[in-house]
């Protein structure tokens, strides 16, 4: 039952393709450090890939046959791709979903103050953090401003060279005893996690000076107000581009492989398909991080009434069909994995964890202690998936999240099958999950493109 580290196997032309796919997936991750931006970075491909917009097809009264591919984007942070099968569509999809939103800081609507000639704009924290693993780092802010206008500022600062970082500060070591005393969970608490952005005061100012230099220098460069931060979603991020992690160049070291290094493998998986004989599905979510909620997230109709809509441009949209496609479908929810640590081995069962560089990992069931909030997925369904993939030589595991007892974590497949659909947890391993920087394998990023497309031709 031992998997082998799949390393040895490769041939050179394989090594080659493992190299350019990660080399384009640190691209993709430098590119796409929000979910506006991986949706956006998502469209450009697909139309790259000869995908068109289904709004565009909707609004020209175009029919849509086997061989079509469109896409359709939801408020601009999450986005759905399709590729017509020669099947008839009531047969069911196969469904690759994954999410884009990741682990951060957001700013408060009322963010920016002035203490002791300091500026500072307060957070929010996004997702299960480790509070503490933010302070001292750099950091970037990336996000748009819209204004009452209409009109939509976008923003990236501290990802040049030539821009300014920022960075939340942390108590010196020879003040900090009574810090360390306190409980990891409250060493850093979340009202402190403030971002430091001047110190500088504005000539003639006599009150928070410093505050208003910082709003005349935004005002300046981005023409915004102190009031437009009420309609604004601007994100503190890691500074700094993914990169090559390890002597021998492995790994990858990067913000966000949780969980776009599964959303990126997904969408390249699907581009790359010449032809299907299921209709094939990508779906790139927001929101997974705090519970798939909100109007970009998994729980809300934009799946399903995007599904709606391409079988009405199809002629064959019925209530009872579009329930059909659903209940017939096949996913892969396809979201990360714990790798095993042996530095933290004691919170991990090393027969049932995951290992870097043995492939893509499949969990049947994920949850917290008793399987609460699990989709635990049937046993035949997986083992279609097992011949599917060991068709193609694909190298998997399998694996839980962790000890019975410490805890857990969850996907978006339970909300999918609540369709009726099979789906099955499946995706990457990585170290220092939600950490500001995660580490992935190369090997298992390169295992995962090719499970996805042997689902997709399954």
């Amino acid at each position: 039952m031992e998997k082998k580290n799949v390393w040895c196997d490769y041939s050179e032309q394989q090594l080659a393709e493992l190299e350019k796919l990660n080399q384009e997936y640190r691209v993709f991750l430098d590119n796409g450090k929000t979910e506006r931006e991986c949706a956006k970075e998502a469209a450009a491909m697909a139309e790259q890939a000869g995908y068109q917009s289904l709004e565009s097809v909707i609004r020209e009264g175009k029919t849509l046959k086997t061989g079509d591919k469109v896409y359709s984007v939801c408020m601009g942070k999450a986005i759905i791709l399709f590729h017509i099968g020669k099947d008839e569509i009531e047969n069911g999809m196969n469904i690759l979903g994954a999410h884009i939103d990741s682990p951060r800081l957001d700013l408060k609507q009322n963010p920016l103050y002035e203490d002791t000639e300091l500026a500072y704009l307060d957070t929010h924290y996004y997702g299960g953090i480790k509070k503490y693993q933010w302070v001292t780092l750099p950091l970037a802010l990336h996000g748009v401003v819209a204004k009452k206008d209409g009109s939509v500022v976008e923003i990236v600062i501290g990802e040049d060279e030539s821009d300014p970082a920022f960075c939340i500060t942390d108590l010196l070591v020879h003040l900090s005893g009574e810090q360390l005393d306190k409980k990891g969970a409250k060493v850093v608490e979340g009202e402190a996690l403030n971002l430091l952005v001047g110190n500088i005061p504005l000539k003639g100012e006599e009150k928070d000076a410093v505050q208003a230099n910082i709003l005349k220098l935004l005002k300046d460069k981005y023409d915004i107000e102190e009031e437009d931060f009420l309609s604004a979603e601007l994100e503190v991020v890691p500074a700094g581009k993914a990169r090559d992690c390890g002597l021998d160049r492995s790994m990858v070291l990067a913000y966000g492989h949780d969980d776009r290094v599964c959303a990126y493998t997904s969408l390249k998986a699907m581009l790359e398909m010449k032809e299907v004989q299921r209709t094939a599905c990508c779906i790139l979510v927001d929101k997974e991080e705090i519970g798939s909620v909100g109007a970009t997230g998994m729980q809300s109709r934009f799946f399903e009434n995007t599904v709606a809509e391409l079988l009405n441009c199809m002629g064959v949209y019925s209530e009872l069909k579009l329930r059909r496609v659903l209940a017939n479908s096949r996913m892969l929810s396809s979201d990360v994995s714990a790798a095993f640590d042996p530095e933290y081995a004691s919170a991990f069962e090393k027969k049932n964890s995951a290992y870097f560089a043995k492939g893509i990992v499949f969990n049947k069931y994920t949850g917290a202690r008793g399987k609460s909030g699990s989709n635990d997925a049937n046993a035949e369904y997986m083992a279609q998936l097992r011949a599917a993939l060991d068709k193609q030589k694909v190298a998997y595991q399998t694996a839980e999240l962790g000890k019975v007892d410490f805890g857990g974590g969850g996907t978006i497949a339970y909300i999918l099958a609540l369709y009726g659909m099979q789906v099955i947890d499946c995706g990457v391993a990585v170290l220092n999950m939600h950490a500001p920087w995660e580490i992935v394998s190369k090997a298992d990023v390169y295992e995962a493109k090719r499970c996805y497309t042997a689902f997709l031709e399954a």
